[in-house]
């Protein structure tokens, strides 16, 4: 299944005994749906307050129904602010992460000296002015296979520091930054504390080379403050075409 949603409510993705994450709410509509417990694995764990675009999620079920069922019955159990978009029935051999060859991130930023409002939990905020080309300048230091221990969160339970980036994309549109992150996986913490030095660096606190010395550190201390999780949206993962699986959701042309 792809699923969407608001992350603005949750404690994240990951089930926790509150039971307010989005993991939870799922798991409860499609027990409410099949009248049997289901046990779901996603794609990729979001933080409190990180919305999905197209998470994927994975569970097995002995239930018999058209896929249009699947989506509009689980659908009918879920909070409004998370959705099922799609559903598919796949061969044992997927794996919704094991199968996945990369993953994608964007970050909404606004630029602007008051605080957003109507955007508030989906858009991050800088108050002073960003610099494109320091950015920009700054992210190509990042690209390709490297210990990304300097941008690792102390909880992280990964088995290796190592991890490959082939894309951070940034762009303006008036107001609003737009950042996409693309890479083959990523450590816990590590779009938020990367995002932290890139402001740090559009911001003119440290010059784009800064980033380089702190990826050569391979010490969070080394790194700025994680950045807020508000404007980081989780856009899925990517599967090789053999498996037939849609690429993206309508919510992708909603970012600005």
């Amino acid at each position: 299944m792809g699923v969407c949603y608001n992350g603005s409510a949750y404690q994240g993705w990951q089930s926790q005994s509150s039971g307010l994450t989005v993991q939870d709410k799922l798991e409860k509509a499609l027990a409410q749906f099949t009248t049997h417990k289901v046990s779901t694995l996603c794609a990729g764990r979001t933080d409190a307050g990180v919305h999905g675009l197209m998470q994927v999620i994975h569970f097995d079920t002995e239930l018999v129904r058209d896929i249009s069922s699947w989506v509009r019955g689980t659908n009918r159990y879920l909070p409004f602010d998370i959705a099922i978009q799609w559903a598919r029935e796949m061969p044992p051999t997927f794996h919704c992460r094991g199968s996945a060859v990369a993953r994608r991130y964007a970050y909404i930023v606004l630029e602007s000296p008051v605080r957003p409002s109507l955007e508030s939990g989906r858009v991050g905020w800088v108050y002073r002015p960003l610099n494109l080309q320091a950015m920009q300048e700054a992210a190509a230091h990042l690209m390709g296979e490297h210990d990304f221990t300097s941008f690792r969160a102390s909880s992280c339970q990964a088995l290796s520091p190592v991890k490959r980036l082939t894309q951070i994309a940034i762009h303006q549109h008036g107001p609003y930054w737009r950042l996409e992150f693309e890479g083959s996986a990523f450590l816990h913490h590590m779009i938020r504390n990367i995002m932290g030095c890139l402001v740090t660096i559009g911001q003119g606190f440290e010059s784009p080379h800064w980033m380089r010395e702190v990826l050569l550190a391979r010490s969070r201390q080394a790194a700025a403050p994680t950045f807020s999780p508000d404007g980081l949206y989780f856009k899925g993962p990517v599967y090789e075409a053999q498996w037939g699986l849609p690429d993206a959701t309508p919510a992708f042309d909603w970012l600005p």
